[in-house]
């Protein structure tokens, strides 16, 4: 499911506009990636909770040439799954 597809989906549930539905996800999106980068978590109780990480420096090898090379560290976005998403994808 794409953007566009969510955003209709969405828009069908709520009974409101496709267009309403897909500002509403880009204010979404926003508001999550803001969030994120300040290093602050987002819960969703039971959907899903959203933090950034810390990577650490570490060793890897240059799968090309073999040569041992050292990857930097730096951030990422961690999802992890609430009960209700859980249980949703077991069916």
């Amino acid at each position: 499911m794409n953007k566009s597809e969510l955003a209709s989906a969405v828009a069908k549930e709520a009974d409101v506009t496709a267009s309403t539905a897909s500002d509403v996800i880009t204010a979404l999106q926003a508001v999550l990636s803001a969030n994120v980068a300040k290093g602050e978590k987002v819960t969703v109780p039971g959907f899903f909770s959203l933090e950034r990480v810390e990577r650490s420096e570490r060793k890897g090898r240059n799968p090309q040439t073999g040569e041992e090379m050292v990857i930097p560290g730096g951030y990422a976005a961690k999802l992890t799954a609430g009960s209700a998403l859980k249980n949703a994808a077991k069916g």
